[in-house]
């Protein structure tokens, strides 16, 4: 009797892992774009020069601007389920939170995290019709909610407050511009601003 196999995966050719290597080159691009200026700054033109390639070419991977920003925002939302990842299982939910809300900040002042589109961007359109980009998020918040929800049973997060405002607080962590304010001011080191925004945004500003 012969032994059961696992299905070898297909190989990918060079071609595709030259193009995957192109993809992945334009969204790191454009990631860098979006966390410097934002979408409405952000221009084609910039995206296929930071690549070094012609904007025709660009196109063949995305066919807009709005493309081009849906694809990065998919992206982080990846590197932040991998974060949830990591954080370990035996962790409490409130160190779990504060655990995320660093790295998102962290994320933000290495200049790698994107800025979110407002209510009325032709960007936020897209997003919601972008089946990658709902699940990731829906996911995210989830996890996320879990545990907000269980640190307020806990009474370490105020149970009175809404459970989804409580998420929507720490999501805007991710593109809080003091972070940005303070590092640009040259006095304070990272872990410095890390440290004062996490404690504001968890303790308040009360003097205890």
């Amino acid at each position: 009797m012969k032994s059961a196999t696992a299905p070898k995966s297909p190989k990918i050719s060079f071609k595709q892992h030259m193009l995957q290597a192109r993809e992945e080159a334009i969204v790191q691009t454009v990631n860098r774009l979006l966390a410097e200026k934002g979408f409405d700054a952000m221009t084609v033109d910039e995206v296929a020069q930071g690549v070094g390639i012609a904007k025709a070419s660009l196109y063949k991977h995305f066919p807009s601007k709005e493309d081009l920003a849906a694809a990065a925002m998919v992206r982080v939302l990846h590197r932040t389920q991998a974060h949830l990842q990591t954080l370990p299982a035996a962790d409490a939910p409130l160190d779990k939170l504060k655990a995320t809300v660093r790295w998102a900040m962290e994320v933000q002042l290495a200049g790698e995290m994107p800025s979110l589109p407002s209510q009325n961007s032709s960007l936020r359109a897209k997003l919601m019709e972008n089946a990658a980009y709902l699940e990731a998020l829906v996911q995210v918040s989830d996890q996320l909610g879990g545990w907000i929800e269980a640190a307020q049973k806990a009474g370490q997060i105020n149970p009175q407050l809404p459970a989804i405002a409580v998420l929507y607080t720490l999501f805007a962590r991710a593109c809080d511009p003091v972070p940005g304010f303070l590092q640009a001011s040259g006095q304070y080191s990272d872990t410095e601003i890390v440290d004062w925004v996490l404690g504001i945004c968890f303790e308040g500003l009360n003097s205890r």
